[in-house]
């Protein structure tokens, strides 16, 4: 039985694992705390009995990281610290569940974004990374590949394209 929670565990923590982060970030001011956070959330999901008898095992690891929040909040009152948690805005966003879903779905659509960068050509691939990442103009770009303006152009609006194309396709799969 230890296996199959370790197992179910592993699994809710590779799906949910960055959801579960974010859930954190936007609660802590301190954001070192947040990783501690989740470790703790890992720890007490690997101590239940029966995970298998679980109905929503995403459900409850979220439940377990919002009781694991209130606990944090409860101890930096006890001790004085300050964390926020007692603010009317945070106590609201406590009682409601998260969206994890959403954050589901953005993970799945970033790592589909990284599944179709790799499809697009080279040079296409290259104006992407350096005009989206390290904000080139298209004369910067042009002279790093050695290529012309309108050439440059050509290169970010196919690949443009055809990240539009392979990623219109994830909407249509859900």
């Amino acid at each position: 039985m230890a296996e199959a929670t370790t197992a179910l565990v592993e699994r809710l923590f590779a799906a949910h694992g960055n959801a579960l982060l974010k859930f954190f970030h936007r609660r802590l001011r301190v954001r070192s705390d947040a990783v501690d956070l989740a470790q703790e959330v890992y720890a007490r999901m690997l101590r239940l009995r029966d995970a298998g008898g679980l109905r929503n095992p995403e459900a409850y690891l979220f439940t377990v990281a919002g009781n694991l929040l209130k606990e944090y909040g409860a101890l930096n009152r006890r001790f004085g610290r300050t964390s926020g948690l007692e603010e009317p805005a945070t106590l609201e966003e406590l009682a409601v569940a998260p969206d994890f879903a959403a954050d589901m779905d953005a993970d799945r659509r970033i790592e589909r974004l990284r599944e179709v960068l790799k499809q697009v050509p080279a040079r296409g691939h290259a104006a992407l990374v350096l005009q989206y990442v390290h904000g080139l103009s298209h004369e910067e770009i042009g002279s790093r590949l050695g290529i012309s303006r309108r050439m440059v152009k050509k290169h970010l609006s196919q690949a443009l394209a055809l990240c539009r194309r392979r990623m219109s396709r994830l909407k249509v799969t859900k």
